[in-house]
Parts: C-alpha cells; sequence; structure tokens
C-alpha cells in the first residue's frame, strides 16, 4: 500500500464517496448571538475529487464574510501531530498487531491486505486505529485529501492573507486517536474495512452533505457506530462539547469566523448546531 507514507501525514476522520451536482443549498449556517454577533459553521468532506468541484458558493462567501479561518487542526498542529501519531501508531520493535486482536481478526486482515498487495510483516507493525487512519486517508475512486474542502479553503485564506487557527492543539489530536483502548481500536479498524469490502456507497451521505443535511450526516455516522458508542462519543460528541467555549469565545469577541470540521459533526443532538442552539444562539442556513 504506497499511500501509507503519505497518508501519514495528515489525520482527518471523515472521508465519503461521490458527488451530486447541486449549488441550492450547502452544509454552512451563519450563527448569531443576541448581541449581533456572527459566526460562520461550515461541515467539511476531506478527501474530494476533481469532479465535485466547484464546491457550492456559501463556503466562498462565508469565507469572504470572515475575518479567521479555525479549522479543526490548524496546518502546523497538523504536521506535528500527523508527526506524533505516526510514532504513537507503530509498535515497538518486539511486539506486533497479532498480540493485540482476536486471532479471528488478524486472520481476516491478513486474508484482506494480502488481496491489497500488503504483506504481513509491513501491516502488523501498526496499531489497529493507526491502520484505520491510513485506510481513511489513503483515497480511493479519486479523492484525495489536497481536494479536500479544507485545503481548497486553505488555499483560498492564504490569498486573502487570512489567517489560519485550530479548534484543537497537536496534542489534544493526537490523543483522540492515540488514546484509544485496543477493542476501540479494533473496532475502528473493522468498521473502515467493512464499507470497502461490501462495496457499501456512500452516495447518500455525500448527498446529504450537499444539501445541507446535517443530521442526516450524523445519523449514519452514528449508525456505523452503533455497536460501539464510546468508539462515537470520543471521535465526535466529546470535540464537539470541548470545541463549544472556542466557538463561543469568537463570538463573544466580535470576530468574524469561518468555523470548518467535519460534516458528521454539525448534525444529531450532539451536534455543533444543536449545542449552540440550545445556548441561546440563533443558526440559519446560509
Amino acid at each position: 500500500m504506497r499511500s501509507f507514507a503519505r497518508a501519514g501525514q495528515f489525520v482527518f476522520a471523515l472521508i465519503f464517496g461521490c458527488a451530486v451536482n447541486s449549488t441550492d443549498a450547502a452544509s454552512v449556517w451563519k450563527v448569531s448571538s443576541a448581541s449581533g454577533a456572527t459566526v460562520y459553521l461550515g461541515g467539511s468532506v476531506h478527501a474530494l475529487r476533481k469532479q465535485d468541484y466547484p464546491l457550492p458558493p456559501q463556503y466562498n462567501r462565508a469565507l469572504a464574510a470572515s475575518s479567521v479561518l479555525a479549522l479543526e487542526v490548524d496546518e502546523k498542529a497538523v504536521l506535528e501531530s500527523s508527526r506524533n501519531i505516526s510514532k504513537s501508531g507503530e509498535y515497538p520493535r518486539n511486539d506486533s498487531l497479532k498480540n493485540h486482536v482476536d486471532p479471528r481478526t488478524y486472520a481476516y486482515l491478513r486474508r484482506i491486505f494480502g488481496l491489497l498487495g500488503v504483506s504481513e510483516e509491513k501491516f502488523a507493525r501498526y496499531r489497529p486505529w493507526y491502520l484505520a487512519l491510513l485506510l481513511e486517508t489513503s483515497g480511493g475512486q479519486g479523492r484525495s485529501l489536497d481536494l479536500g474542502v479544507e485545503r481548497y479553503l486553505i488555499g483560498r485564506a492564504h490569498a486573502r492573507h487570512e489567517p489560519i487557527v485550530g479548534l484543537e492543539s497537536a496534542r489534544e489530536h493526537t490523543q483522540v486517536f492515540s488514546g484509544l483502548t485496543e477493542r476501540q481500536g479494533e473496532a475502528y479498524l473493522l468498521l473502515e474495512f467493512i464499507p470497502r469490502t461490501q462495496g457499501i456507497s456512500n452516495a447518500q451521505t455525500m448527498e446529504a452533505w450537499r444539501r445541507g443535511d446535517a443530521d442526516a450526516v450524523a445519523r449514519e455516522f452514528h449508525d456505523a457506530f452503533r455497536d460501539f458508542p464510546s468508539l462515537a462519543e470520543r471521535l465526535l460528541d466529546d470535540r464537539n462539547r470541548n470545541w463549544i467555549p472556542k466557538i463561543e469565545n469568537y463570538l463573544q469577541n466580535r470576530q468574524s469566523c469561518f468555523v470548518v470540521v467535519g460534516a458528521a459533526h454539525l448534525g444529531g443532538p450532539s451536534g455543533l448546531i444543536a449545542l449552540l442552539k440550545g445556548r441561546g444562539y440563533t443558526i440559519e442556513s446560509l
């Protein structure tokens, strides 16, 4: 799997499949406080294809109306956390994946990786959660992180000389994954493999993202993790709650900011939209 080395440079959570050409709606919202302060909230797909462009115009409008772009992790922290995650994701020399997962899981992985042309010696070096991240960021179907929503907006922000900040530090982002228990890590890896081996399409999820149906996107994610709710809690819900004070700080300081996070973070009862509404903010589609 030649993508292993490249994928280790970036770590993101959600990747969806194909595109729907619609500009009538989008996963972009305006958040307003009673005092009139405003931030914008956008849902990201972290890896896209060339044919997924142009993005809905709401993304450019929100960026143009903002003075700061806030991502899950800023550019420098992404590189630092990627190095930390790569280091944490590899077993010590005298250890291997075989010693930490169910024998049935290991046999299954050996068979699947064999079909992918990846030797046992290579994949067994890595912890299961790290293998899952590598699979998520390996693209496929022409998708690339370089074409993801974040990369597009980063390029636009640079052209505007607009500062880019992160909602998480490199340490916090690393801990999301490196702090998984062995059982959680094994479940995460298997859940990443299931859609690939069963050929499940993400077309409906992608369509929901394009039309701004945040609840549908969040529901798909939570449904996938229904047998392991602690994973969804760690990957989504805990982080959402941690981000709320930072988003509120932008509002309180009247700092116009475009906050862009993985689309699954936005919808549902524990999503950012519901949490902000519950704190009295007005939210409307852009």
